[in-house]
């Protein structure tokens, strides 16, 4: 007898759980601000930076230079979210629409990945991301940042413009996450959260979304992301 199917939804718990302990402090991290907002970023770039070299010491070089690489990519991250949230006039409130932009690229990839299924989006790389996971954390995005900049009273092709791009962005840093992973020989980048793997794991989006908000900030003199 052949053996029974897995479940599509069985990470689907703990990947809740996990959520529910995660988002709240990240989002009280984010509110308070000061030190609790620079802690965490702290945190955030340590952990990452660990993750990370450690995914290279799986390589029998080492990959000095993708190990160097990789945290110059993290670090640029994490100042981007220091320099929205703590320079920029009313940047708190772009950086956790930022956040909201990345989690909804993040459940409705997962939420029409696992429903719809269908044709592999790059197998060589991530087995697991469909076409339909795309296309819903795609549209996801571009929903949320058409009633955000609706909501902030800019037009809504706007928003709907700024949450389709960042949402493609991190789509893209979760597609090159899984890439270094699968260079490396890992499934996870780490173990710290359950259903997710590591930081790198649950924060791949962020990494790449991070940089080109704040690219976008500048470019439109603090205006393309409230």
């Amino acid at each position: 007898m052949p053996p029974p199917a897995t479940s599509p939804w069985r990470d689907l718990p703990r990947r809740v759980l996990s959520a529910a302990v995660l988002a709240p402090l990240a989002l009280f991290c984010l509110w308070y601000g000061g030190w609790a907002f620079r802690a965490m970023l702290a945190l955030a770039l340590f952990g990452m930076a660990w993750e990370w070299r450690a995914l290279c010491n799986r390589r029998p070089d080492g990959a000095p230079l993708l190990r160097l690489v990789g945290l110059l990519y993290i670090t640029l991250a994490v100042l981007a979210l220091f320099w929205l949230c703590e320079v920029v006039p009313g940047g708190r409130l772009g950086v956790l629409l930022l956040l909201f932009l990345v989690w909804a690229s993040d459940i409705g990839g997962y939420v029409a990945g696992r429903a719809l299924g269908g044709r592999r989006l790059a197998p060589a790389i991530s087995p697991g991301k469909t076409w339909s996971g795309a296309g819903g954390g795609l549209f996801a995005a571009v929903a949320l940042g058409a009633i955000a900049g609706w909501r902030l009273g800019d037009p809504l092709w706007w928003g709907a413009l700024v949450g389709g791009g960042l949402g493609v962005v991190a789509q893209t840093g979760d597609l090159l996450e899984s890439a270094m992973k699968r260079h490396c020989g890992a499934k996870d980048s780490g173990w710290l959260i359950p259903g997710h793997g590591g930081l790198l794991d649950r924060l791949d989006g962020v990494l790449a979304a991070a940089p080109a908000a704040a690219a976008l900030v500048w470019l439109t003199g603090g205006g393309g992301l409230r």
